[in-house]
């Protein structure tokens, strides 16, 4: 299922990063790698700001949708 339907404050495993190459680098950088643990922290306006890697990061909705866990 995509991040933006994971539950707030419930771990998850990243099992896939989709889009083009530019958006999967992108979001690579951020953190967001298969097999890695990400936690969703909040959501506004469809917005999201995760856990991942120590570190809080926000995501458009966009993006979301294309990281599977």
């Amino acid at each position: 299922m995509p991040l933006t339907l994971a539950n707030i404050g419930e771990d998850n495993i990243i099992k896939k990063i989709g889009g083009k190459p530019e958006v999967k680098k992108h979001l690579e950088n951020l953190g967001f790698v298969s097999g890695g643990n990400v936690t969703v922290i909040s959501t506004l306006s469809g917005n999201v700001i995760v856990n991942v890697k120590e570190s809080r990061v926000a995501i458009s909705r966009e993006m979301a949708q294309k990281i599977m866990v």
